[in-house]
């Protein structure tokens, strides 16, 4: 983890946490950087969610960018994934997403995103963080401030909603079925998919119902999108629509609800979808990449039929990492990252709501026949605020006390402790086959930690 930066961006409450200033200084190194590595004019491209605060931190970047020489190129509000696909396709040196994701729309980040449409390298980000601070060493120089672009130097910034256009038909084509005859529901969250997934459900003939679709800076994820998840439920039951998919603020992620207003969350996701690239013959290496925190449930259904996993760290960087390592086709989270790396290189929720009904159509089943066969175990997660995570994890006790649990849930479920990546927190989490026994074996844990003197609370 970075000084500013962390797994997804650099994000905070706007103007307290995250600043104009600390927008402008990355802008300004980023124009310089790419200018000066490649010896030309940098081309970056800026996206944006819809809250307030974007219009501000926009024209800081841009304002950054061209100071240094650069041009950037607004697309204005859109969604993640979208800048992902036109950096890497228009030839872009890099792109930033300004979006503090399913976050309160009094929060706002800044995510970087590399010329091939992944997450930025930690060695620029650690040199961005530098410039901010004051003080870079880059190109074998050391500079306090990085020179001012003069002239026929300076950027320009471009309006780019045709880079927006060319996804939205790149998300079209990824369609095989048409969806005409299909009643489907969408919980834009009033981010950035406000816009952007009806029309490609209308395109795609799709009885497209959408709620949450009305932003007006303050209310993106408001009672809304794929963080609450009970409000498109309620609205797939009353519409009697075949399927609905909620999105969060800046649209990476997609949880879904079956036909009777069920969840469909990102591991019964990867069931579907890993379950169907194996029908076809399509899933290498037999591997479905996911992160420590999957259901049990999911494992045991993937046991079932001969699909093997992979588990990495929590964040769907690391899921990435890993099918990008090892060339997988399907990988991502529970909370609806789901990467389909042969189409794209991070999380889409809407991607992945496309590729939800292309199961759904070629198997001729609804929703909640293809998730059926995933029992998902009840889980209790606890987090225990503590003086130091490693002396807590390390603790004998507290290790003894874990392994005791593991033995004796055997392979009826399991427990997970794991340091917090951003707090001083170990969470306990355990899996098993009633809420009841979860609750007694994370409380078992978690007396230990305390009686240990580790606990703060």
């Amino acid at each position: 983890m970075g000084r500013y930066f962390g797994t997804d961006g650099f994000r905070g409450e706007a103007n307290v946490t995250l600043n104009v200033e600390h927008a402008y200084k990355t802008g300004r190194f980023l124009g310089w950087y790419y200018g000066r590595l490649h010896g030309r004019k940098a081309r970056i491209v800026i996206g944006k969610d819809t809250r307030r605060s974007g219009y501000m931190f926009e024209y800081a970047l841009a304002a950054g960018l061209t100071a240094s020489g650069a041009d950037a190129c607004l697309l204005h509000v859109t969604t993640t994934p979208s800048v992902s696909y036109v950096v890497r396709t228009d030839d872009f040196d890099c792109g930033i997403m300004i979006s503090a994701s399913h976050n309160p729309y009094y929060d706002n980040g800044v995510k970087l995103i590399n010329e091939n449409g992944e997450k930025m390298e930690e060695s620029v980000i650690a040199l961005v963080e530098d410039y901010i601070d004051g003080h870079v060493t880059a190109f074998g120089e050391e500079f306090d401030e990085i020179p001012f672009a003069l002239r026929d130097g300076i950027g320009r910034t471009v309006d780019y909603a045709a880079g927006r256009n060319r996804y939205v038909g790149y998300l079209i084509s990824m369609a095989i079925f048409s969806f005409k005859g299909k009643r489907v529901g969408l919980d834009c969250a009033n981010g950035s998919a406000w816009m952007i997934a009806k029309n490609v459900f209308d395109a795609l003939g799709a009885k497209t119902y959408v709620i949450n679709a009305e932003p007006d800076g303050t209310n993106i994820n408001m009672n809304a999108g794929s963080t609450h998840i009970e409000v498109l439920q309620e609205f797939v039951k009353e519409n009697g629509l075949d399927a609905g998919f909620a999105y969060d603020g800046d649209a990476d992620r997609c949880i879904a609800v079956d036909e009777n207003g069920d969840v469909v969350n990102g591991d019964l996701i990867l069931y579907i979808y890993g379950r169907y690239l194996k029908e076809r013959g399509k899933l290498i290496g037999n591997k479905v990449v996911t992160t420590v925190m999957s259901n049990f449930g999911l494992y045991k259904a993937f046991d079932e039929i001969g699909i093997e996993y992979e588990k990495t760290a929590v964040g769907d960087k690391y899921v990435y990492e890993n099918m990008h390592r090892n060339g997988y086709r399907i990988g991502g989270e529970q909370s609806g990252h789901i990467i389909f790396s042969k189409y794209a290189n991070t999380g889409d929720g809407i991607l992945t709501s496309i590729k939800l009904m292309e199961v759904m159509l070629a198997k001729k089943l609804p929703l909640s026949r293809l998730a059926a066969p995933v029992r998902i175990y009840p889980q209790v997660l606890t987090n225990v605020r503590v003086k130091d995570k490693a002396a807590a994890q390390n603790d004998a006790d507290v290790q003894a006390a874990v392994q005791q649990v593991a033995e004796a849930l055997g392979d009826t479920g399991r427990i997970l402790v794991r340091e917090s990546g951003t707090e001083p927190v170990i969470r306990v989490m355990v899996e098993a086959e009633s809420e009841a026994l979860c609750r007694k074996y994370v409380d078992k844990v978690v007396s230990v930690i305390k009686s240990k003197g580790h606990s703060t609370e």
